[in-house]
């Protein structure tokens, strides 16, 4: 038993820590998505290897409770806009990681252009600048629903809501040019 008060781990780390290809690969995420860590990479490879483990038993399993089961996964990726709404529980095992980074409330605010990169994002999103279904949101890896995705936004306190804000200007100088 461990202590109640100390907090477990969401993630499992590699199982060698010397390995040149997953380390290049893990650098690459990390800089394409803008994340603080590997720890971040390795919280959605241990979630997606959930994901994948929980997929393949339903897949094995029978009777109507497997059904539900299976019915709910796809229910529940599908609200995130990971996978259709029609997709079949053996679509679950092609899915990658990069699927779930897309998701990341991070790169959202990248894709709708209201950050210029994904280390400003992190920043805005941190600094309480960006809103979800009008609820200011500070953690970058919140994964955003298909619903939520079209309500982000700057918040009403935030100084960058403003159009004149330096921040926003320099985005229509650029697409001036």
């Amino acid at each position: 038993m461990g202590d109640p008060r100390k907090a477990k781990n969401t993630y499992s780390r590699p199982s060698h820590p010397w390995q040149g290809r997953r380390i290049e690969e893990e650098k690459k995420i990390v800089n394409s998505y803008g994340l603080k860590n590997k720890k971040e990479v390795w919280r959605v490879v241990s979630s997606l290897k959930k994901t994948k483990e929980q997929a393949k038993k339903l897949i094995a399993a029978i009777g109507s409770q497997a059904e539900k089961e299976r019915k709910q996964l796809i229910e529940k990726l599908a609200k995130f806009n990971i996978v259709n709404k029609e997709a079949k529980v053996l679509d679950v095992l092609d899915l990658s990681t990069e699927s779930l980074f897309e998701r990341r409330l991070q790169t959202q605010v990248v894709r709708k252009g209201l950050a210029r990169t994904a280390k400003q994002a992190r920043q805005f999103i941190t600094h309480r600048h960006i809103t979800v279904h009008d609820r200011i949101v500070t953690i970058p890896s919140y994964l955003v629903t298909a619903e939520e995705e079209n309500q982000l936004r700057f918040s009403d306190s935030s100084s960058l809501k403003n159009e004149e804000h330096p921040e926003r200007n320099i985005k229509k100088e650029k697409c001036l040019k």
